[in-house]
């Protein structure tokens, strides 16, 4: 790790109590990844187990949350009503928002999380304990229905570009559904400015064999936590080779890139933090030193 990037192995995760970020959950583990003490000022990553029966009392945030379900269920309560999130569904929890969180289901529910920006340990994790709220019967995630219009859905079959079509899809064609392809890399959006964020966004990132993202780097906090497959990965010059569980962050002018070393697709799941600017967003190496050498 450098000041400037951080790599986190699956088998180095570190499950803890979270403390002020779920006050009082009964059942709850999460394993921090990216926080103040890896140098990360608006990212706060991690992965978080809930036991069946277990919960988190309504709570409310300073901070933007959103999260991505890996394995099982979990029951989200908000003032808006009560959701069930399952595998490959993700959401959006706006700043203030009251929410609790149940595991009704007879297995472990497992998600990843992100805080933006960073939660503070010194004003208790930005973290504030509220009122019971009414528990009712949960609502699947359906992104036709409004009422979950907070939440989403995506899994391996949403990244196949031969599948794009409108009858294979579940929501009428929008950008909602739109496919970014581009050099053997695909992206879809998950969480973002359409979905009601602001101060963070969330997406799943394909890359064919062979595929290949050049060096470049950014004025906001990527974090990348591979689902499946492998990828080199180089973070201001260091080479690392990450693979399923694996978690990497890169922070503001960590020049990386990323290309693909396995049989078949690699896909992660990939943050940012805070929201990239309109423009400026991306700055690739191979476009200035094309100016110098220009110059020279």
């Amino acid at each position: 790790m450098s000041g400037r990037h951080l790599v986190r192995r699956a088998t180095e995760a570190g499950w803890a109590d979270p403390g002020a970020l779920a006050p009082g959950s009964i059942g709850l583990r999460r394993s921090s990844v990216v926080d103040a003490s890896t140098g990360a000022v608006h990212t706060g990553f991690g992965v978080c187990e809930l036991a069946p029966g277990g919960q988190v009392p309504a709570h409310v945030h300073s901070v933007e949350e959103c999260c991505y379900v890996l394995d099982g269920s979990l029951v989200l309560q908000t003032s808006e009503g009560s959701f069930r999130l399952g595998t490959g569904d993700y959401g959006l929890i706006p700043v203030g928002v009251p929410h609790a969180i149940r595991n009704d289901d007879g297995e472990l529910a497992r998600w990843a999380d992100l805080y933006a920006p960073v939660p503070r340990a010194r004003y208790g994790c930005d973290t504030y304990a509220v009122p019971p709220l009414p528990v009712t019967a949960p609502i699947a995630v359906d992104v036709r229905d409004p009422r979950t219009r907070s939440f989403g859905h995506i899994d391996a079959a949403n990244m196949d570009v031969d599948k794009q079509t409108q009858d294979m899809l579940a929501v009428s064609a929008s950008m909602r559904t739109a496919l970014l392809v581009y050099s053997g890399i695909t992206v879809k959006m998950m969480v973002d400015s359409d979905l009601g964020a602001e101060l963070s966004t969330m997406f799943m990132v394909s890359y064919v064999p062979d595929g290949v993202a050049g060096a470049h780097d950014h004025p906001f906090e990527e974090t990348y936590l591979i689902l499946s497959g492998e990828v080199e990965a180089s973070f201001d010059g260091e080479r690392y080779r990450l693979s399923p569980g694996d978690v990497a962050w890169a922070g503001v002018g960590c020049v990386h890139a990323f290309r693909n070393v396995g049989s078949g697709p690699v896909r992660w799941l990939e943050t940012q933090a805070p929201q990239p600017p309109r423009r400026h967003s991306y700055r690739f190496a191979r476009d200035w030193e094309y100016l110098r050498s220009t110059l020279d």
